[in-house]
């Protein structure tokens, strides 16, 4: 056993270490922006709401709004009530 290279070894795992800390920081900076262009999140409560404000106008449509609202910030993204 006096031929192994345990230092050699240790060596070998310090920079896997800090590649997984590299990558763990950049994955959590990642995961708080959105992964999608706002256009194309959560495209069943869109059409949802998009066919009940043109068959019954904004203001009966009003839970469909808010559900397409509560899926975007789900994805990351900023949105307000624009009503």
């Amino acid at each position: 056993m006096d031929g192994l290279p345990t230092q050699n070894t240790s060596a070998l795992a310090l920079p896997r270490l800090q590649l997984n800390k590299g990558s763990s920081t950049s994955a959590s900076g990642s995961e708080s922006k959105p992964k999608k262009k706002i256009c194309c999140a959560c495209p069943e409560t869109k059409k949802l709401r998009d066919e009940c404000i043109v068959e019954h106008g904004e203001e009966a449509c009003a839970k469909w709004i808010e559900a397409h609202r509560i899926c975007l910030q789900a994805e990351g993204f900023n949105v307000e009530i624009g009503i």
